[in-house]
């Protein structure tokens, strides 16, 4: 893996349809990502929300969806670790973030979620943003792994 991509895999033990669920419906995605999202993910539509992750309730999320393939792929593209409230981030290049489905049996889904073009991130915020994002995208497959087990 290079420092311009980041990959997490998990195997949930639910089926797709569940796990789709909780990756493209925006309450449930807000749920285990810790984000209260104002409408419905759609594809070439903003959705936005703010941050329900103590500490960081007074930031804006804002993602452009790009991509939504039922029960396959959601992808959305962000400004990665944009935490600071005085700094525009408009002018830089979003990261694309990638989760991908696939049915391993009737009962079991694999997830995988990959962040990627860290390499155009403006070189001050760079490694920052991609050793925060590593982190946090390990956090967050443990809490859709949790959600998913505990929400049928």
């Amino acid at each position: 893996m290079s420092e311009d991509t980041i990959q997490r895999k998990i195997l949930l033990k639910a089926p797709i349809s569940r796990v789709w669920r909780a990756v493209s419906d925006h309450h449930e995605f807000g749920e285990w990502f810790r984000v209260k999202i104002d409408a419905p993910f759609a594809a070439g539509k903003p959705a936005t929300g703010y941050i329900t992750y103590p500490g960081y309730e007074h930031l804006r999320w804002q993602v452009l969806i790009q991509k939504v393939e039922p029960e396959h792929t959601l992808s959305f593209t962000w400004h990665p670790y944009a935490i600071n409230p005085e700094q525009d981030y408009s002018a830089e290049t979003p990261t694309l973030v990638e989760f991908h489905l696939e049915a391993i049996d009737a009962g079991n889904t694999l997830l995988t979620v990959t962040e990627s073009g860290f390499a155009n991130i403006p070189e001050g915020r760079r490694l920052e943003a991609f050793r925060m994002n590593s982190q946090g995208w390990s956090v967050q497959m443990e809490n859709i792994e949790a959600y998913v087990g505990t929400q049928r």
